[in-house]
């Protein structure tokens, strides 16, 4: 069970640092205007929003590695606290932005959360 936990932990963390590149660093390209179906005008417009967005979640991202290259009691801690965080997150934007998040965010990081709480 804590091998798992631990792979599904690292599978978030790998999840969010995709979406730090996508948004802070091809925000205006076809790839990322293809991945959040928008116009070059809007891409060109929002990419400092965008990078922002990029930012927090290479922070959610780092924190999971806190979690995962830790010591408990800090492991257990950081990766609760980081994967509750990420699932808020994808809870707010399901509901605001687009449903699919849901699916690709917040879900992974319940079921990490599951297995880290069970494993214990």
């Amino acid at each position: 069970m804590q091998v798992a936990a631990q792979v599904l932990v690292g599978a978030v963390a790998v999840i969010h640092t995709y979406f730090l590149i996508l948004e802070m660093f091809l925000w205006d390209t076809p790839r990322g205007r293809k991945v959040f179906a928008t116009t070059p005008e809007f891409s060109r417009e929002s990419a400092p929003l965008a990078a922002n967005q990029g930012l927090y979640n290479g922070f959610l991202a780092a924190g999971l590695v806190w979690g995962l290259v830790s010591d408990d009691p800090v492991a257990f801690g950081a990766q609760v606290f980081f994967l509750v965080c990420v699932i808020v997150a994808g809870l707010y934007g399901a509901a605001t932005v687009n449903k699919r998040i849901l699916a690709v965010q917040a879900v992974p990081a319940a079921v990490a959360l599951a297995l880290v709480v069970a494993a214990g």
